[in-house]
């Protein structure tokens, strides 16, 4: 048991509340401490009964069945994988900016949810956070199952259909790639190849309350990193980062002079990008 303590306490913060969460409310709702009708997002019940937690509930819980406990546990593993990867890499020491990101994200799917009478968002927001993970590592290549091999900005794509494949909804997968899809824009992709302004930016609540996580705990404040919107890349340090942040974030971090100096920023994009193509390629198992 203590293995399986350090291995949880291991888990960055936001993963790990997120994680446990996805955990517990379908094991709830299994062993019939609540019933499951609580937990889905139904327009009718949320809208003009004012049950406020249905969305919340709804993003954590799943039914977990014969039939659809392996696409419980893959999706599981895909949560604890990339949110990892995400939080630990790109979003390193911004743990504000990655709880902005899940927000946007929870929000969009929420939404979404009601307008399409989707009354399960599990699914959707672990594949918003993949689609992210593999936009920022585009060029990386990655082996799946059964030795396939391509790069990373198709794997939203495979996992899709894999997901179709064991018993999964294809809708569910696509919003959660659309919703993905919308944020990466609007947060990289605008400011950088189209010299537009940063629509997306960190609130300063989050930045003032969300601490860094550090020594399997909270510490306020302790290791944060400006907000990317503020940060200026030395370049110097760029051998020394993911091949994907480099890229992304030092673009970011010319923001305010994208607004008056869209090729330049267009060209700093350009760069970062043929730094990071000329990087090594890991291969590992997702």
């Amino acid at each position: 048991m203590s293995d399986i303590g350090d291995w949880f306490r291991s888990i960055p913060a936001i993963t790990r509340y997120w994680f446990a969460a996805t955990v517990a409310v379908p094991l709830v709702g299994k062993l019939g401490l609540i019933s499951p009708a609580y937990f889905f997002l139904w327009p009718e019940a949320f809208l003009y009964r004012f049950q406020i937690w249905r969305p919340i509930t709804a993003t954590f819980y799943f039914p977990v069945g014969p039939g659809t406990g392996f696409l419980y546990l893959v999706n599981l593993y895909f949560l604890y994988q990339y949110s990892t990867r995400l939080e630990t890499g790109a979003f390193d020491g911004r743990p504000a900016d990655y709880l902005f990101m899940l927000l946007f994200n929870w929000i969009c799917i929420v939404i979404t949810g009601l307008a399409m009478d989707m009354q399960l968002l599990m699914i959707p927001l672990i594949m918003s956070v993949l689609y992210v993970w593999a936009q920022l590592n585009r060029d990386m290549i990655v082996s799946f199952w059964f030795g396939t091999r391509f790069k990373a900005c198709y794997l939203p794509w495979v996992i899709l259909g894999f997901n179709y494949i064991i018993g999964g909804s294809v809708i569910n997968e696509l919003i959660g790639n659309l919703v993905g899809h919308l944020y990466f824009f609007l947060m990289f992709r605008y400011p950088m190849d189209l010299g537009g302004r940063n629509f997306l930016s960190t609130p300063q609540f989050l930045l003032r309350n969300v601490s860094s996580a550090q020594d399997c705990g909270l510490r306020r404040g302790a290791g944060r990193k400006e907000p990317w919107s503020q940060r200026k890349l030395d370049p110097g340090s760029a051998t020394s980062e993911l091949c994907a942040e480099v890229s992304y974030l030092t673009s970011l971090s010319l923001t305010s002079t994208i607004h008056h100096q869209p090729a330049a920023g267009r060209a700093t994009g350009k760069v970062c990008k043929a730094y990071m193509c000329s990087r090594n390629i890991a291969s590992f198992f997702p």
